[in-house]
């Protein structure tokens, strides 16, 4: 073999082990990754495995939170269910507007404590002149209807029992020379009324006398059995108390007025029972 010859054949072998040594160490490299990488996803396995003290902990903090949310969850319904629920007392709805309403707690308040408080908010209002104030009495802060107030006044008269009379009524005073105190009710119709007020009539002074600030006494205690007499007010049909002294004229005390085929009012003054007319009026026209 020539010289030549031998260095290409020399070449050739060193070129054929050099490639046999880089396969082979490629060949272990890669060997070396794939044992690398399952040696990851293994502990990438095991790190995600419920068996892991962090996901055992995660695991127990979330039922914990499960836990204390439906403890939570039953005592708030159970305590919910025991709860003494107050009824909203329905508001009230003013029959005829006026300038200015007050609120008078008259819980636990004898008849006499209810008539004083009333009669001195009739004297202290500060509404203009022909002005009306609005008095409600309230029994923890809920305001009274007729049938309550009747009940706490002891009053004989119950035309609520058949329906006759809303509950919804107004007192107030309407400001004058004098001020003069108001009663105003709204009745189904006047004839299912009229006699009851009628066999209202002989109690009726003894029932309100202090609202319109009349005590009992020697000078007055006849009025207790005098007799209301027809009358027309404000060219309405009425029935009048009116004073029995002698050599004087005769003034009005107590009086209830049809001022129409639903509504009543019971007071003393006919400027009164005017200012009253004209309001409910306006309120029907509003209507």
């Amino acid at each position: 073999m020539s010289e030549d010859n031998k260095i290409k054949s020399k070449i050739v072998e060193t070129y054929a082990e050099d490639m046999a040594k880089v396969i082979e160490d490629d060949r272990e490299g890669l060997i070396k990754k794939i044992i690398h990488g399952e040696e990851e996803h293994e502990k990438e396995k095991l790190e995600l495995s419920p068996e892991s003290r962090k996901n055992k902990a995660l695991m127990f903090s979330g039922l914990i939170l499960i836990l204390v949310a439906l403890a939570l969850a039953s005592f708030l319904f159970f305590y919910k269910s025991n709860i003494d629920i107050t009824p909203v007392a329905p508001q009230f709805v003013p029959i005829i507007f006026h300038d200015k309403s007050v609120f008078l707690e008259v819980k636990d308040f004898k008849k006499e404590e209810i008539m004083a408080t009333v009669f001195k908010e009739v004297l202290t209002t500060e509404v203009k002149d022909e002005g009306i104030e609005g008095i409600y009495l309230s029994s923890n802060k809920s305001v009274i209807g007729l049938k309550a107030f009747l009940t706490l006044i002891k009053s004989s008269f119950s035309p609520i029992e058949g329906n006759f009379v809303n509950d919804n009524f107004l007192m107030g005073v309407v400001k004058g020379e004098t001020n003069n105190f108001f009663i105003l009710f709204q009745v189904r119709d006047f004839i299912d009324i009229f006699n009851s007020l009628r066999a209202w009539e002989s109690k009726m002074f003894f029932d309100l006398h202090g609202f319109f600030g009349i005590d009992i006494g020697p000078e007055t205690k006849y009025l207790l059995t005098a007799n209301f007499e027809d009358g027309i007010v404000e060219n309405k049909n009425a029935r009048i108390l009116y004073t029995e002294n002698e050599g004087q004229k005769k003034e009005i005390v107590m009086m209830y007025v049809f001022i129409n085929d639903s509504s009543v009012v019971i007071t003393n003054s006919q400027n009164a029972t005017h200012e009253i007319m004209l309001r409910l009026a306006s309120s029907r026209i509003k209507k």
